[in-house]
């Protein structure tokens, strides 16, 4: 048990009037049944008793379109049972996300995603989504990264006008821990838990009020996703009264299995409907239909995190000695006054494999075959990570690694019953979308995200040639292989009739971000199978399969390089990373231009022009 100024947690200079507004309002674990409820008051306070178009009964704050999508059903049943209006607000426009349904990225992708999620997210009567224009940049477990990235400070000024403006009296949101957490999830619920007790103290961005002309808002309700209680089904589940066994916060549920009077069927084939219209992300293959059985239903689950304005109070466990991204999520929470947000917040990680790269005298030949002698060292198993549990036939994969001179040379082998999606070249990205490998590399082993590493996807088949294509994505360097590892050599072989193929690649170790430490290099080796067409991927195979595979640097093994000394000048510091920060602007945007006109609420978060009302 913490003492108590640890559990009163402490003030940083960047979070004075946060932790100010938030410990002023610490009070026992207050909280009611899962559906909220609004005065008549509070959902219309326009002059003359018209309902202001700017006010929001609730506004679920997130980082992606398609983050609100599996608490659908509990926006739509709020809205039909109780009136309740929804809002959404979405940080990015998920830029940097797949495109299963064509080329394109970047903004155009951007403004692709926003199309599909206002005509989601209509079905349950969301009329508003409120976009802060932020870059989705790629997938990152790190909210120190995203923070940056998203220009902290600017982006939580826009989410405190936006609670001003939209005067939700309930404010929702993603799960702020970090364990295998996107870090945008991470980072747009800690800036709504901010933003929710910094919108009622008129010391925060005091500019608001005395030039904008807005009001301090109080919101009454935070809650925050909790996905912990997703195998309780039924309607009687959500009826118990339940707390969070690592946070101790109380945990409020809302079934979906309610039949909604306007579409005729539950809220969970409206959410499952609504879901499918994710189209770019692949969700579209999802099946169509929901179990009609109530019993085979679930609910929504969120904690609670502030009642009538205050934050619940809970216990603080603390941990021992913390990883770095821990240990700044627990200093967070100590900044933000919510310490019991941290408890039990990093796992009890599994030993990473290890494994010897072995030197040999001659460069393997690149041609996707075992020559012999050419990777002596051990063969290492890949086991199933994410997706559906797979038989040896279906995909199974082996890999093994040495290294000559300068070169590291990784051979992988997948055994899979069915050929997914051949791309064109031009497409070769986003490699999760069909059957790909990929290579990670910790170059000095001690990354606390990817940002510092060496990520490459492997195509073994593209269209319209066959041959395999490279690409980086999500590392200190993205793109093209060919622009982006120059010296990077891959080779592939296919079976005929397919049966799975090899994958055979040279990464010079000087194409990584920094020197190879001989003893600490990390690596890890994982391979995406897809047995459809629609560029969707169901199995997800890796050497280190714990957590977040492919961007937890954590989790990854160890690959002592043996005999190996990097040349002399080669720098130990990672290079800083080249961030791709392009994002859709609302501006450009007619639905939200539309929008900005219709509730008064300016686009983007942004400012309004400062004079009298």
């Amino acid at each position: 048990m913490a003492d108590a100024s640890e559990e009163a947690g402490t003030t940083g200079p960047s979070r004075r009037r946060v932790t100010a507004a938030m410990a002023s309002g610490l009070v026992g674990a207050v909280y009611a049944a899962g559906t909220p409820t609004a005065s008549a008051a509070e959902r219309s306070r326009g002059s003359g008793g018209r309902s202001d178009p700017a006010h929001h009964d609730v506004l679920f704050v997130s980082a992606h379109p398609d983050d609100e999508a599996g608490n659908l059903s509990t926006f739509g049943l709020w809205r039909e049972r109780r009136g309740l209006r929804t809002g959404v607000v979405t940080i990015t426009r998920g830029e940097g996300g797949g495109n299963a349904v064509g080329p394109e990225e970047g903004a155009p992708l951007g403004m692709l995603r926003e199309g599909e999620e206002r005509s989601a997210t209509a079905l349950a009567g969301i009329e508003n989504i409120f976009y802060l224009d932020k870059p989705d940049f790629w997938y990152t477990l790190s909210a120190p990264l995203t923070e940056r990235i998203w220009h902290e400070r600017d982006t939580l000024e826009r989410m405190v006008r936006l609670f001003r403006m939209a005067t939700p009296h309930t404010v929702v949101t993603m799960d702020p821990r970090p364990f295998n957490q996107h870090g945008g999830h991470q980072m747009s619920a800690r800036l709504a838990i901010e933003a929710y007790f910094l919108a009622g103290d008129e010391r925060a961005f005091p500019e608001q009020m005395t030039c904008e002309g807005l009001r301090p808002w109080h919101p009454r309700r935070l809650l925050s996703q909790n996905h912990g209680f997703s195998g309780l089904l039924g309607p009687e589940a959500p009826e118990e009264r339940r707390t969070d066994p690592d946070t101790g916060l109380p945990v409020v549920g809302v079934w979906s299995g309610h039949i909604s009077r306007e579409h005729g069927k539950s809220w969970a084939q409206v959410e499952r409907d609504a879901a499918r219209m994710y189209r770019s992300q692949g969700w579209s293959a999802m099946p169509p239909e929901v179990p009609t059985d109530p019993g085979k239903l679930g609910s929504d689950w969120f904690s609670v995190l502030a009642e009538k304005g205050r934050a619940v109070r809970a216990p603080v466990r603390g941990q021992g000695e913390l990883r770095p991204v821990y240990a700044e999520f627990r200093a967070w929470t100590r900044r933000v006054g919510l310490p019991w947000l941290a408890n039990n917040a990093q796992p009890e990680y599994p030993a990473p494999p290890s494994t010897t790269v072995p030197e040999v005298d001659a460069a393997p030949v690149l041609n996707g075959i075992e020559g012999d002698g050419e990777y002596p060292g051990p063969r290492l198993r890949l086991r199933h990570w994410e997706g559906d549990e797979a038989t040896d036939t279906d995909c199974s994969a082996t890999a093994k690694m040495s290294r000559h001179g300068d070169d590291l040379f990784v051979l992988v082998t997948v055994t899979d019953d069915r050929e997914g999606t051949r791309l064109d070249k031009e497409d070769a990205k986003r490699h999760w979308r069909t059957d790909s490998v990929e290579i990670a590399l910790d170059p000095r082993g001690d990354g606390d995200d990817t940002s510092v590493t060496f990520k490459t996807g492997i195509f073994p088949f593209t269209a319209p040639d066959g041959g395999p294509a490279a690409e980086r994505d999500a590392d200190n360097r993205q793109g093209p292989a060919e622009k982006t590892a120059p010296g990077m050599r891959v080779a592939a072989a296919v079976g005929e009739p397919y049966r799975g193929y090899t994958v055979e690649v040279k990464i010079p170790l000087g194409e990584l971000p920094a020197a190879a430490d001989p003893e600490r290099f990390a690596a890890n080796i994982l391979v995406y199978d897809s047995d459809t067409q629609d560029k969707t991927g169901q199995t997800r195979l890796a050497w280190s399969p714990f957590g977040s595979a492919q961007a937890d640097p954590y989790v990854w093994g160890t690959a002592r390089l043996e005999g190996y000394t990097p040349p002399p000048g080669r720098p130990t510091v990672p290079a800083d990373a080249e961030i791709p920060t392009e994002a859709a602007r609302s501006e450009d945007s007619p639905a939200s231009v539309a929008q900005a006109r219709r509730t008064g609420i300016p686009v983007a978060g942004g400012p309004r022009p400062c004079g009298p009302r």
